[in-house]
């Protein structure tokens, strides 16, 4: 059902199932499972049943974080490497399809690297990167118009919580952005530079304002500057 192009069946249904039946435990069992089966589905040749599976592995590490004896270290690193070879790849980052409903990979695989910084931690400065890839991915040609900018700065502002990132590895991601926009000529702004921006945009209201309830990210204020000199070169207006 978690790969069924009727939204109805997979999101409705499935889905919501899943999500409240994790949360309240009662898959604790077969987390493994469910987390493995996820992992594998990050090379399904249909784009929901790839972009889904970043969203159940969001919940299960959700689950994870609560209860972590409930699945060991080395499985959950294990699905983070499936993840990892995924997210920035993936080329069809639709928000929505009049036919297949949300889809959402771009959302759903920040979502699911948000959750991998929780129980990963040290994992911090390649989820960084790893965002950093995906937002900037000159094969996606979608622009981000259902908030996926927005999703993706919440991710990276959690990200940015963790605790052994220094100022250097905070920081050092936006190389990647910065390289991307070297040797850049005036013309059209193609979709990775529009969802870049975006991301950027909002990335500096997150680091501005915070999460509910978790207030700031360490070196917010260093992340948020290096974003600003970023910007500088489509709004060279800034101060």
């Amino acid at each position: 059902m978690l790969v069924s192009p009727d939204p109805a069946v997979r999101d409705d249904h499935a889905y919501t199932a899943l999500a409240r039946w994790t949360d309240e435990g009662y898959l604790d069992e077969v987390l493994v499972d469910i987390g493995d089966t996820s992992a594998t589905r990050f090379t399904h040749p249909d784009i929901q049943a790839r972009s889904f599976a970043a969203l159940v592995l969001a919940r299960v590490l959700d689950r994870v974080r609560a209860v972590p004896q409930v699945v060991a270290e080395e499985t959950t690193d294990r699905w983070y490497g499936a993840f990892a070879a995924w997210f920035p790849a993936e080329v069809d980052t639709r928000g929505w399809d009049d036919t297949l409903g949300w889809l959402h990979a771009v959302a759903h695989g920040a979502d699911a690297a948000a959750a991998f910084a929780s129980v990963l931690p040290w994992r911090g400065s390649a989820l960084l990167d790893l965002c950093a890839r995906r937002m900037t991915a000159t094969a996606a040609h979608h622009y981000y118009v259902q908030l996926e900018d927005a999703r993706l700065a919440r991710a990276l502002t959690t990200i940015l919580f963790a605790p052994c990132l220094s100022v250097d590895e905070a920081t050092g991601w936006l190389d990647t952005v910065a390289h991307a926009f070297a040797g850049a000529e005036p013309g059209p702004v193609p979709p990775w530079a529009f969802n870049t921006f975006a991301t950027l945009q909002s990335l500096h209201m997150h680091l501005a304002r915070g999460l509910a309830g978790r207030d700031t990210p360490h070196h917010a204020e260093a992340v948020a500057t290096r974003v600003v000199a970023i910007l500088r070169g489509p709004f060279p207006w800034l101060l």
